[in-house]
């Protein structure tokens, strides 16, 4: 079985220790070549934990010579440039999100890489949830019918300097954790015909940030609402997906921990004023491996295995939605 060579560029985002921690996962599918990071604070507050120990520092140009593929795990507002400096150079990416907020140089890393045949896989974690890999399933299928509604949560209440540190990011939590829905509404529905954005701020703690967001997303048949909030006590427990259809309605909260799907379908129904539905509990690898089957699918899309079902063109249309919608336009 080939090996695919594979680096990480920064240790800043969020989710760079538990992408890194996956790949080492598998060594019969990467040879972890090392990391590179710049910032040499996150170093002394990252550099020493388990995902990196044993592993090589090098400069970025460095790795990136070295290495198949490339895992973009820098501050969110550096993503695009590192991304584009891989894709110039002929590696693969694994791009964290939401990318940054230059939607042209987003535009331009996408096309460089399409003419290049090279991967980029985005890393909507959603996109490996279980329950939402069944919703969507659905939909594709046209079990639920026509679909005309999809409200989608993903609240959290965050700590005082977590809601600082959104200040970075026009919409604030809806750049952030909003991305997320944007990503699996344009999916099943593909780009808005109009948005509504109402991106409102609590000032909890005297900190100026958007944290209190609702959006519309208008389409022929259908509307979809996103609500994200970074002060929403139990946010996290009332994390939902639910998407109504002609033919049944999926209903999924939490989205996980565990994920509980609730499914009605029009033809079982027998007395329309019950809670008439099916429930489904599914266990989710939030804590031991959310990223694993991500990693995995990484390497057989380089190696040529399997097709990305998020095209390019998806991956674009999601960041130009995202930016309408924090510019409110």
């Amino acid at each position: 079985m080939r090996k695919i060579k594979i680096g990480q560029i920064g240790i800043g985002h969020n989710h760079a220790e538990a992408k890194m921690l996956a790949v080492r996962k598998f060594p019969d599918l990467f040879e972890v070549v090392g990391y590179a990071e710049t910032n040499d604070e996150w170093i002394k507050s990252r550099g020493g934990i388990v995902a990196y120990q044993g592993l090589v520092r090098y400069e970025v140009d460095e790795l990136i010579d070295k290495c198949d593929a490339i895992l973009v795990e820098t501050d969110v507002w550096n993503l695009t440039e590192i991304a584009k400096k891989c894709v110039l150079a002929g590696k693969h990416i694994h791009l964290d999100k939401p990318a940054s907020a230059n939607l042209e140089d987003f535009k331009s890393m996408i096309d460089i890489a399409e003419v290049k045949n090279l991967v980029v896989q985005l890393g909507y974690m959603y996109r490996y949830n279980p329950a939402i890999q069944k919703a969507i399933s659905l939909v594709k299928s046209g079990d639920l019918g026509e679909i005309y509604s999809i409200n989608a949560e993903m609240s959290t209440c965050h700590s005082a300097q977590y809601r600082k540190w959104l200040k970075n990011f026009k919409g604030g939590i809806m750049y952030i954790l909003g991305s997320h829905m944007v990503d699996l509404i344009v999916y099943l529905l593909g780009e808005p015909k109009s948005i509504s954005a109402f991106l409102k701020k609590t000032n909890q703690d005297g900190i100026d940030v958007e944290d209190n967001n609702f959006v519309v997303l208008e389409y022929d048949k259908t509307i979809a609402r996103i609500y994200v909030s970074s002060v929403e006590v139990n946010g996290f427990g009332r994390r939902q997906f639910v998407v109504s259809g002609s033919g049944g309605t999926i209903d999924i909260k939490p989205i996980e921990s565990p994920c509980i799907i609730n499914y009605s379908d029009k033809k079982s129904i027998d007395n329309i004023y019950m809670d008439d539905k099916v429930t489904e509990v599914l266990q989710d690898d939030l804590a031991y491996g959310r990223y694993d089957e991500m990693m995995k699918d990484f390497y057989e899309y380089v190696v040529g295995n399997k097709e990305n079902p998020y095209s390019y063109e998806h991956d674009y249309l999601v960041q130009k939605v995202l930016m309408q919608i924090v510019n409110n336009k």
